[in-house]
């Protein structure tokens, strides 16, 4: 159910360093690149470069199902090179958040990208009010989405990694 909270996440090992991933995860610009459904962000606090807990960003986003949106969200971790997180919405009561987790792994990297539904209300909403008795089928497909999207994050952020870690 939507009120739960429900969290989804994918992991991939990278032969990159950490702070090699941690510069490709915390770069919001890289993410429309790898993602079908996010089209395009921008910062929205000034001229200062790169995340930091506090700034924001816009998102716009497309679904075949949901149609086009746009979010504001906030960077709510920016602890290099292990965590990147952002809410979207208000920060005290998101409609998701998002986090990468960055740790050393032998010679290389564990990237892990957790995803959390709610609790404040989403577009999702949307669909499960006009079937309230499919919520929990509305709510397993969208985390299904997810996962299967931030596998696909990931494997795109291991091929570049290891590729740019090859280069030098």
């Amino acid at each position: 159910m939507y009120a739960d909270c429900p969290t989804a996440t994918a992991e991939v090992y990278i032969e990159a360093t950490p702070e090699r991933v941690w510069g490709m995860v915390s770069d919001i610009f890289l993410m429309p690149e790898l993602s079908s459904e996010l089209q395009e962000v921008a910062w929205l606090d000034g001229e200062a470069e790169g995340p930091a807990v506090g700034r924001r960003f816009t998102g716009r986003s497309a679904h075949p199902a949901m149609g086009e949106w746009d979010t504001v969200s906030t960077v709510t971790e920016c602890d290099e090179p292990r965590r990147f997180a952002w809410a979207v919405g208000d920060p005290a009561h998101p409609g998701a958040t998002w986090r990468f987790t960055v740790a050393p792994d032998g010679a290389g990297t564990r990237l892990e990208q957790w995803y959390q539904m709610g609790p404040a209300r989403s577009g999702l909403n949307i669909a499960i009010d006009a079937m309230p008795d499919k919520e929990a089928k509305i709510v397993f497909v969208r985390l299904r989405e997810h996962e299967t999207a931030m596998r696909h994050n990931l494997q795109q952020i291991k091929e570049k990694a290891e590729r740019n870690e090859r280069r030098g």
